[in-house]
């Protein structure tokens, strides 16, 4: 049942991750382009997490799901501080 879950919230992601990216090419607002990366890359770690836990559970894969996790905040981040200060 965890493993529904994995995937679900991977697809889950991912498909906000496109409707951002199809907000942001009708409007240009910068902030959903980088909501869309933060996405994509939380898609990732969602999709990491199931290959750590289920398909390869002898390997230790958390450090790079926390990689991909912090790299996604740090992004949106980025955004809200740095970019929307232009």
């Amino acid at each position: 049942m965890a493993e529904a879950v994995y995937l679900l919230c991977a697809l889950t992601s991912l498909v906000c991750a496109v409707l951002l990216l199809r907000g942001y090419r009708a409007s240009r607002t910068p902030l959903l382009f980088w909501s869309c990366l933060c996405f994509v890359g939380l898609a990732v770690n969602n999709v990491l997490l199931f290959v750590d836990l289920v398909i390869v559970p002898d390997y230790n894969l958390r450090v790079l799901r926390a990689a991909t996790a912090l790299t996604s905040l740090v992004l949106l981040i980025y955004d809200l501080v740095v970019a929307e200060a232009k």
